[in-house]
């Protein structure tokens, strides 16, 4: 197997947790963007079979995995990517408290740190999207 990292493909910056516009219309849309990047670095780089298409989506992000999945078989029908895999890895929407640097998950501490009460916080992680793996075979 060939074990290939590409890049970030779009950011969704200053979406709240939770928010999904547009339903699976805005998931169908990225995976179509997807499958195009994944086709072009394919062909690119030689590659003509992929096993398996690793995403990363970010809990704070406004793409929902569930939706991903579930339109998947539509976005790659007729593709280089129709008899590929998909594996979703979630990052966790993590924050650093301002106040006390105590790093926190946001979702499951209602956005103030569980060490201080603090309100004051940077997201470190979980607003991504990435094309994190293509697994060639």
């Amino acid at each position: 197997m060939i074990y290939v990292v590409a890049a970030l493909l779009t950011p969704c910056w200053g979406a709240p947790p939770g928010f999904e516009p547009g339903g699976i219309v805005h998931e169908l849309g990225i995976m179509f963007n997807v499958v195009r990047s994944v086709e072009a670095f394919a062909k690119k780089n030689g590659v003509s079979q992929i096993d398996t298409l690793v995403l990363q989506i970010g809990e704070l992000s406004p793409v929902v995995p569930r939706y991903i999945e579930a339109c998947y078989p539509a976005a790659v029908d007729g593709t280089l990517l129709q008899d590929t895999k998909l594996k979703i890895e979630i990052i966790p929407g993590n924050a650093l408290c301002r106040e006390c640097g105590h790093v926190f998950n946001l979702l499951r501490s209602g956005e103030s740190c569980p060490d201080c009460g603090g309100t004051r916080w940077e997201a470190l992680s979980g607003k991504e999207f990435n094309i994190k793996e293509i697994i060639a075979r």
